[in-house]
């Protein structure tokens, strides 16, 4: 992290007043309203460099903020303190991250991922450290007591694409990693599915590191038919390897495109034929639309369902300009990326919360104490506001502490992602269903 930014204002300051202050060690941070505010540290973990699904984004989007916010005087007048921990997709990874978090004294994991959350959130909660907006990809980010979501997580983007999915699907394969957490995906989508009573998807489980796909993919698309079916795929990272080993099958070239509603010619006969592809965001996102080829992608016209509106919406314009300012050379950062949005917003959180303390001393007792008693945060239209009282919790069986049941329904035109249907679709109930 770089070292503070004087304000012009501050840099006017006379030699004799500056040295005082150096002296006496009661350094003021730009733009803080007087006195002496302790530092507040948080962590950022997301594994980087593994087989599995990497996000080194979220870590560097925290960062960037910490330089902006401390170069604006802080939050509330505290330095930011921001550590980043490489969790590697491990139980004892994750473990290690929030361990070095209780031991660095930190007030609140913040805008992290890890597909291990048992491991990690023992030792928060033995330490009474708060969970703010993680990605929302395991279980106990929607049941412990400490964790603070900011969207539905994985859960409500699987049951609002199968919410997607029925209006224009006949059949659809649901192609999902066979582990634990992979195995709801399929009550999830199918609770979406019949809520326009349509039938269940073809569950098909898949090795969530494989380099190829060719036999889940050959029986997705036989299984779809090619009549109006879709194929699904929420494989993480290797989405892009699924597809890849589907549009490799006989006769796909043109049927692995989605078509109708804005994708391929829906009035062409053969593309009206074509199997669809679909998928939620974090498996497939703009990063991946542009990598495979932009308007030339075989994501072109796909289905997707996010969390946020699309990237080129004006309410991200806040953390573009931090990006801007910030981590323009950092390609780890990219504005279209769920992990870096996702974390923009959870500092979001911990700034507004911060803020709402006006104290001396932030600690992770007052942090997770003013969230639970209200504390109701304003994402700028990023999602609705965000408050964790216990009537605003979900309280689905599985998933008590959605708060955000929002989701956004995308399509994929002309190699960007963009809205399909305005606005945002509300699956509280869907998810409800499915638990």
């Amino acid at each position: 992290m770089t070292g503070r930014r004087l304000s012009p204002l501050l840099a006017s300051v006379t030699a004799a007043a500056a040295g005082a202050s150096l002296l006496t060690g009661c350094g003021v941070l730009p733009g803080a309203t007087g006195g002496s505010r302790e530092p507040v540290t948080v962590m950022t973990w997301a594994p980087d460099q593994t087989r599995a699904t990497n996000m080194p984004g979220m870590p560097a989007m925290a960062q960037a903020y910490a330089r902006w916010v401390n170069a604006q005087g802080g939050i509330d007048g505290h330095e930011l303190r921001v550590l980043t921990c490489n969790e590697q997709n491990t139980p004892s990874g994750a473990a290690g991250c929030a361990r070095r978090a209780v031991h660095e004294g930190a007030v609140a994991v913040v805008g992290s991922y890890s597909q291990n959350g048992r491991a990690f959130m023992a030792p928060l909660e033995a330490a009474g450290i708060p969970y703010i907006g993680g990605y929302g990809i395991t279980e106990d980010e929607f049941t412990s007591p400490l964790s603070y979501p900011v969207n539905g997580g994985v859960a409500s983007l699987v049951a609002g694409h199968g919410m997607q999915l029925a209006e224009s699907c006949r059949k659809v394969s649901l192609v999902r990693p066979d582990t634990l957490a992979g195995d709801q995906l399929t009550k999830l989508l199918d609770a979406g599915l019949k809520r326009a009573s349509k039938r269940g998807a073809v569950d098909i489980p898949a090795v969530e590191d494989a380099t190829e796909y060719t036999a889940q993919a050959a029986r997705a698309k036989e299984r779809a038919g090619s009549d109006g079916g879709c194929v699904a795929a929420v494989l993480g990272e290797r989405t892009q390897t699924f597809f890849d080993s589907f549009r490799r099958l006989p006769d796909s070239p043109d049927g692995a495109r989605a078509t109708g509603d804005g994708g391929g010619d829906a009035k062409d006969p053969k593309a009206a034929r074509g199997v669809r592809i679909s998928s939620v965001l974090g498996s497939v996102g703009q990063p991946l639309i542009d990598r495979t080829g932009g308007a030339r992608s075989p994501f072109e016209g796909a289905y997707v369902t996010g969390w946020y509106p699309e990237a080129d919406d004006r309410s991200w314009a806040p953390m573009r300009k931090v990006i801007q300012e910030q981590a323009f050379a950092d390609n780890r950062v990219d504005p279209t990326d769920a992990g870096v949005q996702t974390t923009w917003i959870a500092y979001t959180v911990l700034r507004q919360v911060v803020e709402s303390l006006h104290t001396d001393r932030i600690t992770a007792a007052r942090v997770s104490d003013a969230l639970d008693r209200g504390a109701r945060v304003d994402t700028g239209g990023l999602t609705p506001p965000l408050r964790w009282m216990y009537e605003d919790l979900l309280g689905a069986s599985d998933f008590p502490r959605i708060v955000n049941r929002q989701v956004t329904f995308q399509i994929v035109r002309k190699g960007r992602l963009v809205a399909q249907k305005p606005g945002f679709v509300d699956v509280g109930a869907t998810v409800g269903a499915a638990g």
